[in-house]
């Protein structure tokens, strides 16, 4: 991965549209990084009118340096999330070129999978929906987050 310096590091969100609440709440936690030159985020919502959706998520996919999946039931049953996400973000994650973060949303088998063997995130895997507050979870999520951005802007 070779950035500039101070450059934001591209955050990409992989997650089923069912969890589309939870992704909100997740960028809304990461809003200080982004306004502090930290990182950027991007997700398919963000794809503008009369794009080719494909062409922009693999854009994005390929580019971001950071790439967050956000587990749930709802991520393992979507085929698009797991058969073209996952797979090209674990390709991404072996050659070193991205970081892969599982974000662990709900109660999901998911340990035997691609990402099962990569730290996730909040602390202790346990899941968003299982913490008493969710924001406390989320500051979990985001403090993760900030750790390995700095790591990979310092590395670049």
């Amino acid at each position: 991965m070779s950035l500039q310096p101070n450059q934001a590091i591209e955050v990409f969100y992989s997650y089923a549209h069912e969890d589309e609440k939870l992704r909100d709440k997740l960028e809304n936690h990461l809003t200080l990084l982004r306004r502090q030159g930290v990182i950027t985020g991007w997700h398919d919502r963000k794809i503008g009118a009369g794009k080719e959706w494909q062409n922009e998520i693999d854009t994005h996919l390929d580019s971001s340096q950071i790439i967050l999946l956000l587990i749930s039931e709802n991520f393992i049953a979507s085929d698009y999330c797991w058969d073209v996400e996952v797979k090209r973000a674990m390709e991404r994650h072996e050659t070193k070129e991205a970081r892969v973060i599982p974000i662990i949303l709900d109660s999901v088998d998911w340990k035997s999978a691609p990402f099962g063997r990569l730290q996730a995130l909040p602390k202790d895997a346990k899941p968003v929906k299982k913490w008493g507050n969710r924001s406390d979870a989320f500051l979990s999520v985001a403090e993760g987050i900030r750790l390995v951005a700095k790591e990979l802007a310092v590395s670049s």
